[in-house]
């Protein structure tokens, strides 16, 4: 299995390199690129894919930075992830990256910041769409694990299904 994940990896790769247009940026491809190269278990390949997203720019989805620091907690290096995720937080910072950087946070226990980045990117995301029941659920399970209170954006949680 990871050997498909290594190929489609490297494919991308190449798909990004040889970009001349598309519905996708270059920025993006290479986003792609570094999950597979996640799923092969290879976190430093992901996280050269992850940077060369950063520096090409456009438009990626989630800011490639959020995906930088995941993998540096994956690589171990937690205190090199949490300066990425301040960088990211002193700027703009769409739903998809405040998603990312939420479940990041909520898998390497820090839920407090967690459920502040879901609730920050609950404030930017469009009501009905993907990323806000996504923000939503995510944050709900953020807020029992917790053991906060429920409040008026829990509610919405049921509104949204």
């Amino acid at each position: 299995m990871a050997d498909d994940h290594e190929n489609l990896a490297h494919r991308l790769e190449e798909l990004a390199e040889a970009y001349v247009s598309g519905d996708l940026s270059p920025a993006a491809i290479l986003v792609l690129a570094a999950e597979e190269w996640r799923q092969a278990g290879n976190p430093v390949r992901a996280l050269h894919c992850f940077q060369r997203a950063v520096d090409e720019g456009g438009d990626a989805g989630a800011d490639p930075r959020a995906g930088i620091a995941d993998t540096l907690f994956e690589l171990e290096q937690p205190d090199e992830a949490r300066k990425v995720i301040e960088e990211i937080r002193t700027g703009d910072v769409s739903p998809a990256t405040a998603l990312t950087v939420a479940e990041t946070l909520a898998a390497y226990g820090d839920p407090q910041q967690a459920h502040a980045w879901a609730t920050r990117g609950l404030g930017e995301a469009v009501p009905g769409g993907a990323e806000y029941a996504a923000l939503l659920r995510v944050r709900y399970r953020i807020r029992v694990d917790l053991g906060l209170p429920e409040d008026e954006l829990d509610a919405l949680l049921d509104a949204s299904h």
